[in-house]
This record gives structure tokens, C-alpha cells and sequence, in this order.
């Protein structure tokens, strides 16, 4: 297990007045808000004062392929930024679903022998529940203590003063494969930038898409992708379960260029302007141009029923929420997802996306969008820029993580780094005054 973060309290400073950035790398697209802090009578919020977004090149399913294609692209997006802000950056924190993020659950219990419990108690709670986590080739990105037990009563948010026999933690680990996002931490330093921390897309998008009843009563958010669909459950105003799948919105558009052979580019577009993801009565009726493959020997256009569209779109669509739903039910996790659904990312702006998805998982569906971050022009406040968003907000309201940082790959134990980190002057354990 190598270990990819360290104390929150090292990284960047967050709740304070600045100007900060936040970088969403998807196989269709690069995006980069760079924002700054301001004052309101309900605390500190992010406005966004520079956008930049351009097609990705050289990542596929979340991975880097080509690393020249992709450093480009990270650049395109950051100058774009930082032109429209007038600022540069030097610091950014990274929203991906490279490496498969997935969920792991530890529970820990110690003895107390009926005294109070200390900051001490809460580390070495901790740090076992670390020491327990063993993922080799994977490297953590979020480690967040759910709950604590003392005596058995669960719910206890600070156990610090509290008086028992025992002492139990539960810790939700995030994990990702290491070398995929080595590869893509590597396109970002290569563009002279230093990362200040990697957020799992589906966990950043839900964080600027959800209010805070919906994290409270139980909620599922599915990130669709270009390559990658993700899927994260928030209860009790928590990150409960995260997990995806290798399917999204690219996958769509290569269904329609097979099934109605014309190029992908005319089939990404034809997708936009008339693709749904349910049937209407008149799909029939209404015709559909398409141009034809290059080389093929046909020329002029051909003319498909939009019923043809839908048969292809749908079925797909179907296919990408069922592999979610299995998943969830695998890991027991849907329950937790309460009866509400959020769908984001760009493949969930197809008309009839989210009815489809609610009818198969059984929840009420919407489509997220960023709320609580100003600054942002309609063309930047759709579903697709969620994720990005959710960084924002995240460095604002200041990370829930027991641990956070930028990334560290050097083979060293989490335990080793969590130690250190604990003899420090800035331990780990100025979280909890900072959180309760």
C-alpha cells in the first residue's frame, strides 16, 4: 500500500482568504477554475474568477496513454484560466477517476479500561484502522472517520471527554490504482504545477451538486463520463460507499457511428442535437441526416428514422446504470443511497437521461449542477463541470478527511507516514478541532 496523503494541516491553507485553483481532467475534456475566497454573513465562499476548458488528448478510460497529448491539454486549460483571472497559479488540487476508485470499510475497537478518551486515544484508533489497510499497487486518496463508538454507542461525533470501556472508529478508505494517477499527477508537474491533492470525481461532484439534506437523508450521485461512470453514496453527511464502472457517454456515441455508419465526430454531434434516451410518439416520423464513413463508396446523406437514434442510445444507457446498480447491490451499499439520485458529468445532459436511470435503479432522479459557487457563466454551470466545482467547494469548507494532502509515492507505509506526521508540530489531530 503506498501511501498518497498526508496531514490535512500540511497542505495548503483552506478557510483563508486567496486565490486557489482546481483541475477536472475527464477523457473528453480538460477543465480549471480558478477561484478566490470571499466573505458573506454565512462564512467564506468561493467565487470563481477564471475558467479555461479544452478537448482532453492523450487519456483514455481515466488513464494517461500519451503523456505529451495530456500535459498539452492540462496547460490549454490553466493558461486559459489564468488568463481570464489575470492571476497565475502555481498550487492545484486534481479531480480524476483514474485508477478505478473504489471503497474500503475498516471498523477498529480498543480498550479504554474506563477513562477518559484522549487526542492519544484517537490516534492510535486511527492509526490502526490504517495499519488494517493493505491494497497493494493502490494508493490512498481519502481516508474519512464516519463515526466513533465508545461502549458500544454508535453516532458519537468527538468521543474526546467521554468515559468508557472501549473505544471504536469506523473509517471509509478511498483507493485508487498508484501508477494511473502517478501518470497523471507526472502531466500535471510537467506543465511547472505542484499537486495539492487528488479528490475522486464522483466525491468532488457531489459536494458542489447536493444540498445538505440530500448528504443527511441519504442520496446517490452517478458521474457519467466520456470513459468512466462513477458512483458515490453520502448519508449522515458523509461519503459512505464510492465505486465505477468502465463505460460512459463515448461509448453511446460509438454505438450510433456503428449502428448508423457515419463518422464519430457526425455521430457525437447528431447524439447533442437529436438523441434521447426514451421514445416519443413521433420518433418515427421524424428523419435524422447522417453523413457517411469515408471511404465507404456511399455519398450524400442518409436519412434515418429518430426511432433508430433511441434504439441505440437506450439500450446503452441501460447498460451503464445497470452495471452501477449490480455493483451497489454487491457491496450492499444501494440502500444507504436513500430513495434520491443526482446525475452528473456531460454524458447525463442527454434528454431522458435521468428518467431512465431513476426507472432502473428505483430512486427519484434529477441532474446536479454546481450550487453555492459564484462567479460562474451559464456556459460553465451545467453537470459537466461539477466535479470541478466540488474541488472549490471543498478547499473553502475545508476538507472532512482525517488525512489530506498532495500526493507522496515513495514506498513508505501509511502507518510509517501517519507516525511521523503525529510527533509533528502540525499533527494530524488539529483536524478535529477544526471540524467540531
Amino acid at each position: 500500500m503506498l501511501s498518497f496523503l498526508k496531514p490535512r494541516s500540511d497542505a495548503p491553507a483552506v478557510r483563508k482568504p486567496g486565490v486557489f485553483a482546481g483541475l477536472d481532467i475527464g477523457a473528453s475534456k480538460t477543465t480549471c477554475f480558478i477561484a478566490k475566497t470571499e466573505q458573506t454573513l454565512a462564512g467564506l465562499r468561493p467565487r470563481v474568477i477564471g475558467v479555461g476548458h479544452v478537448s482532453t488528448k492523450g487519456v483514455r478510460a481515466g488513464a494517461v496513454v500519451d503523456m505529451d497529448a495530456a500535459a498539452a491539454s492540462v496547460r490549454g486549460a490553466v493558461e486559459n484560466a489564468e488568463a481570464m483571472a489575470g492571476q497565475t497559479v502555481t498550487d492545484i488540487t486534481v479531480s480524476a477517476a483514474a485508477g478505478s476508485p473504489s471503497s474500503t470499510r475498516i471498523a477498529v475497537d480498543m480498550d479504554l479500561a474506563s477513562r477518559e478518551v484522549t487526542d492519544r486515544d484517537l490516534r492510535r484508533a486511527l492509526g490502526e484502522a490504517l495499519r488494517r489497510h493493505h491494497e497493494p499497487g493502490r494508493v490512498m486518496l481519502h481516508a474519512l472517520p464516519l463515526s466513533w463508538r465508545v461502549d458500544g454507542h454508535r453516532g458519537v461525533k468527538d468521543p474526546r471527554g467521554m468515559f468508557g470501556e472501549t473505544l471504536g472508529v469506523d473509517v471509509h478508505i478511498v483507493s485508487a490504482g498508484a501508477d494511473p494517477v502517478q501518470n497523471l499527477v507526472a502531466c500535471v508537474e510537467r506543465c511547472q504545477l505542484s499537486v495539492a491533492g487528488v479528490v475522486a470525481a464522483p466525491y468532488a461532484a457531489g459536494l458542489s451538486a447536493l444540498s445538505a439534506d440530500e448528504m443527511e437523508l441519504g442520496v446517490l450521485v452517478i458521474d457519467m463520463g466520456a470513459h468512466v461512470t462513477s458512483a458515490a453514496i453520502f448519508n449522515e453527511g458523509a461519503l459512505q460507499h464510492l465505486d465505477c464502472v468502465p463505460v460512459g457517454g463515448a461509448h453511446v456515441t460509438n454505438d450510433i457511428a456503428r449502428g448508423l455508419s457515419t463518422p464519430v465526430s457526425a455521430a457525437e454531434r447528431i447524439k447533442a442535437l437529436h438523441g434521447c434516451a426514451l421514445d416519443s410518439p413521433d420518433d418515427d416520423r421524424v428523419m435524422i441526416e447522417a453523413p457517411p464513413v469515408a471511404g465507404s463508396g456511399e455519398s450524400g446523406m442518409t436519412q434515418h428514422p429518430r426511432a433508430l437514434l433511441n434504439a441505440i442510445i437506450r439500450p446503452r444507457l441501460e447498460e451503464i446504470f445497470e452495471l452501477i446498480r449490480d455493483r451497489l447491490d454487491a457491496a450492499g451499499a444501494r440502500e444507504a443511497g436513500g430513495r434520491q439520485m443526482v446525475l452528473t458529468g456531460g454524458a447525463a445532459q442527454l434528454p431522458g437521461t435521468a428518467e431512465l436511470a431513476g426507472r432502473v435503479l428505483g430512486k427519484q432522479a434529477r441532474i446536479g449542477r454546481p450550487a453555492s459557487l459564484a462567479g460562474l457563466g451559464d456556459a460553465v454551470s451545467g453537470p459537466a463541470f461539477s466535479a470541478c466545482a466540488g474541488v472549490m467547494h471543498r478547499h473553502v469548507t475545508g476538507p472532512v478527511e482525517a488525512i489530506a494532502g498532495p500526493p507522496r509515492f515513495e514506498a513508505r507505509t501509511t502507518v510509517r507516514r501517519f507516525e511521523a506526521a503525529e510527533r509533528g508540530p502540525a499533527a494530524i489531530w488539529r483536524w478535529f478541532a477544526e471540524s467540531f
